[in-house]
């Protein structure tokens, strides 16, 4: 053993690497993967189990054990990519423990995100992508772009704000919605179902989606089952806005034209 690295040191060094992954959207066989690599390499047998929502470190044969409490979290694969290049440095003996610790409680601080401009603008790639697929007109297309723009900030901007789970996501289905109805009674927008498939593409829980048959083929069942779960509860929070969205706008255009 490195008698410079302490045990204690090295499991809360181990247990902050994998809460950050994990709380990062990371798969629960890369966090174990990743944190008995970095034992290893400070020569401790170090053996950690993880699932969605905690973190279990320790040394083999030894009585002491790090547990970490983790919630689920918003998806940041550019903090995932950041620990694994610092481990793998650590592993090739590129970096010592000092540097790795350092590094580690940098990441963990810092806020790594996007420009507000530059999540809008993606969001509404995202959402004029598929209608292309659809071969819609150019008017809905244009169209779409918006509504997946307001669609996006709804939900974005609201999560902050709302404490109830799932409500943000939701809030974003009811304002894609909404819009593109409104926009077909118009007569504006050629057909409503294909901007709101197109628009609430931002909002979708692909990664999670991803990650938990992931975490099923490699046989992390309850990991999986909970990942998978939460992304349905997300999908049918979706659903559930548009829905009303819909139906909101329909009964506003037929007591309009009952008004007149």
């Amino acid at each position: 053993m490195d008698q410079s690295i302490s045990e204690d040191e090295l499991i809360a060094v181990c247990g902050k690497v994998g809460k950050i992954l994990l709380t990062s959207g990371a798969e629960t066989s890369r966090v174990e993967g990743t944190v008995e690599y970095i034992g290893r390499a400070a020569h401790y047998d170090i053996s950690c189990h993880a699932t969605i929502t905690d973190l279990f470190v320790g040394v083999k044969n030894q009585t002491k054990t790090h547990l970490v409490k983790v919630r689920l979290g918003d998806f940041n694969l550019e903090k995932v990519d950041e620990i694994n290049t610092m481990s793998r440095k650590f592993v090739t003996g590129q970096i010592d423990f000092a540097e790795l610790k350092r590094t580690i409680d940098q990441i963990d601080k810092k806020v790594i995100d996007f420009t507000w401009p530059e999540k809008v603008f993606g969001a509404a790639m995202v959402s004029v992508a598929p209608m292309l697929l659809f071969k819609a007109t150019w008017a809905d297309l244009s169209l779409a772009f918006f509504v997946g723009i307001f669609g996006y900030l709804a939900a974005a901007l609201s999560s902050p704000r709302i404490k109830t789970p799932y409500v943000a996501a939701g809030l974003g289905g009811f304002t894609v919605g909404f819009l593109a109805a409104v926009l077909q009674s118009l007569g504006i927008a050629t057909n409503a179902g294909n901007i709101i498939v197109s628009a609430l593409m931002p909002l979708v829980p692909g990664v999670a989606i991803t990650n938990s048959f992931r975490e099923i083929i490699d046989r992390n069942t309850i990991s999986g089952v909970v990942r998978a779960v939460d992304a349905l509860i997300i999908a049918g929070s979706i659903g559930a806005g548009v829905v009303l969205g819909v139906g909101l706008s329909g009964i506003i255009f037929h007591l309009i034209g009952g008004g007149l």
